[in-house]
């Protein structure tokens, strides 16, 4: 199947897509708003991609061949020819209602349109478009090079033929479905994992517990890899914020409703392992 990708947004979901459509044999445009980011995350896949060669995952070859189909630009009417648009920017509605806006403007009345979104709603984005028969979500997980799930989202409208499209590019890309077939905020797994995470940092911000046990309780007594407190910082906190935010704005369940310890963290730039303190401090 393997065609043609634009990917909006070069942060670490964006830049992650754009490497396993890549190693996939997909070419691939890479967009952000300056040739800063968008040279970060270039910077990002080549890095990852020398990790694989390290670990002789990959051969030196395949990760240059790989890179070698990765235009990165600024300029969002390079995605007009794409055969799929995978949007990942900020999870801020208005900020990708305006991308959304500019794609069915530009885009073939082919394209499909893709929102790499963790928590709203698909129906409420497909709104701004022409064609929201055609528009999915595809929630991948980060690091996306490493993470095997890929949520696909239907919206009130998505076709079957859209979703049927963006499953063969998640399962070309290495990646193993599931099917989300009524798009409530949050989907399945952000909305486990809020929730998870909201009681959390209850139980830490009142003194129950400390990051570390909790985290330790999750592993030992759940069989979880990684626990939920490690999880965020690895996510992001401001990610995991925003995100459980969207769902209470949705759905007014009081589990939502984020704790102040996570706000002030936020509010502080302790957003998680990007930043190099979030729960845990990383060197």
């Amino acid at each position: 199947m393997a065609g043609r990708l634009a990917v909006i947004g070069a942060g670490l979901m964006g830049s992650g897509i754009a490497q396993v459509a890549a190693q996939a044999g997909w070419t691939v445009v890479l967009r952000d708003l300056d040739r800063a980011s968008v040279e970060r995350g270039l910077d990002g896949i080549r890095r990852s991609l020398d990790r694989f060669v390290t670990k002789e995952k990959l051969t030196a070859a395949d990760a240059e061949a790989a890179v070698g189909r990765i235009t990165p630009t600024t300029d969002l009417a390079a995605a007009a020819d794409a055969d799929i648009v995978v949007e990942a920017v900020f999870e801020q509605i208005e900020l990708k209602h305006e991308v959304f806006r500019e794609l069915d403007r530009i885009c073939q009345p082919s394209t499909v349109l893709a929102s790499n979104t963790s928590a709203i709603p698909i129906t409420q984005l497909a709104a701004v478009t022409e064609r929201p028969e055609s528009f999915v979500g595809t929630h991948f997980f980060s690091p996306v090079p490493m993470m095997k799930l890929c949520e696909l989202v239907r919206g009130f409208k998505t076709s079957d033929e859209t979703l049927a499209t963006a499953r063969s590019f998640a399962e070309e890309v290495g990646k193993t479905c599931i099917v989300v077939n009524r798009d409530v905020a949050g989907f399945v797994t952000t909305r486990l994992i809020s929730a998870l995470v909201m009681e959390a940092v209850k139980l830490v911000e009142s003194g129950v517990v400390s990051a570390e046990d909790l985290d330790l309780a999750c592993q030992l007594g759940f069989g979880h890899a990684m626990g939920p407190l490690a999880t965020t910082d690895l996510t992001g906190v401001d990610v995991l914020l925003n995100a459980s935010r969207n769902i209470y704005a949705d759905t007014g369940e009081a589990k939502f409703f984020p704790p102040e310890l996570l706000q002030r963290m936020v509010a502080a730039g302790d957003l998680g392992r990007k930043r190099g303190q979030g729960f845990y401090q990383y060197d």
